[in-house]
């Protein structure tokens, strides 16, 4: 019997973050990014940002998680990144303080298409919103692209709606329209499987 759970990055993890993120942009946006961009993503620059950014984190606020798929052997199959809201998750003329210190932001919330729909997503998501209870964040926020419906369906299933901000990311000269989605956080823990100790 398979078992997934989540726990907090540790340096080592950095590589197969960046291989999970490469393979799935290269699957999950292969028709909303231009695909000369996606071919030409370089694995070990995402991995040297990973490692720091598990290691030197801004603020003990920001953090990256991993979910792993344990069966005879374990994989890690999907991660998660977020922090306070800063200027990246703002629209386009919005005024600083409109995200409040007490808004946390998702930069990263992805499953390797391969490991999808066996429960790591919401997993991810849960540790993640445990863990804005408990630095006091009330809210949060997350962009995803208007293309990436299955990002969408995801975040609106589990209570997410969008804020009505709006942006357009220029890759390479080419416009990719995003909307931002935000989730009050609950008061109360969501509950979760027991973790398997290492």
């Amino acid at each position: 019997m398979a078992l997934g759970y989540v726990r907090p990055a540790r340096p080592e993890d950095a590589a197969e973050i960046a291989r999970i993120q490469l393979a799935t942009w290269r699957v999950a946006y292969r028709r909303i990014l231009p695909r000369h961009v996606l071919d030409n993503l370089d694995e070990a620059y995402l991995a040297r940002r990973w490692t720091a950014a598990v290691q030197e984190p801004p603020s003990a606020a920001h953090r990256v998680l991993v979910a792993v798929e344990q069966a005879e052997t374990s994989y890690l199959v999907g991660f998660a990144a977020s922090g306070p809201a800063d200027a990246e998750a703002l629209a386009p003329e919005e005024p600083a303080e409109s995200l409040g210190p007490d808004v946390a932001a998702v930069t990263d919330l992805l499953v390797e298409p391969r490991w999808g729909r066996r429960g790591h997503g919401s997993r991810l998501l849960a540790a993640t919103v445990d863990l804005w209870r408990t630095d006091g964040f009330t809210r949060a926020v997350a962009w995803a692209f208007d293309g990436d419906e299955a990002t969408r369906k995801f975040l609106t299933g589990t209570g997410w709606e969008p804020d009505g901000a709006g942006r357009a990311l220029d890759v390479d000269d080419m416009l990719v329209p995003q909307l931002r989605l935000h989730v009050a956080v609950p008061t109360e823990p969501v509950p979760q499987e027991p973790v398997p100790q290492d």
